[in-house]
């Protein structure tokens, strides 16, 4: 299977204005979305804190995270993007790619559209409150 890419726009949720874009690698092995630090600090995007992360190679290491608009294929969604090193390759984690409704179709290594994004707690809540 090869590589997926997408053309992604991070925004400063707070300044809309203020955006930056460029192909995404869309990894589902990771749960964040990350960006070059650069990238993040000429939007005005600011570290919120830090999370620890399993890396490809098996290292765990603590990094600086924040919350920006993703925006890809027509939709936007909020999510955490993890501050990269200065050359790290964008990625598209699969948190934002499931918020905005995609899966990767692993035959053409494009974005599908799913028909619809699974909200099944919902009814399941539903459910309990009629019954309650």
């Amino acid at each position: 299977m090869g590589a997926t890419y997408v053309d992604v726009t991070i925004r400063n949720p707070a300044e809309p204005g203020r955006t930056w874009t460029a192909p995404f690698l869309v990894y589902t092995g990771a749960y964040d979305s990350l960006v070059p630090r650069r990238h993040l600090e000429a939007v005005g995007l600011r570290p919120r804190g830090s999370r620890e992360y399993t890396l490809a190679d098996g290292r765990r290491q603590s990094l600086d995270i924040t919350v920006a608009e993703i925006e890809f294929e027509g939709e936007r969604v909020g999510g955490t993007v993890v501050y990269g090193e200065e050359g790290a390759e964008p990625l598209l984690g699969v948190t934002a790619l499931e918020s905005g409704g995609f899966e990767v179709d692993p035959r053409s290594e494009t974005l599908k559209r799913l028909p619809a994004v699974p909200l099944k707690w919902l009814a399941r809540l539903g459910r309990e409150q009629r019954a309650g």
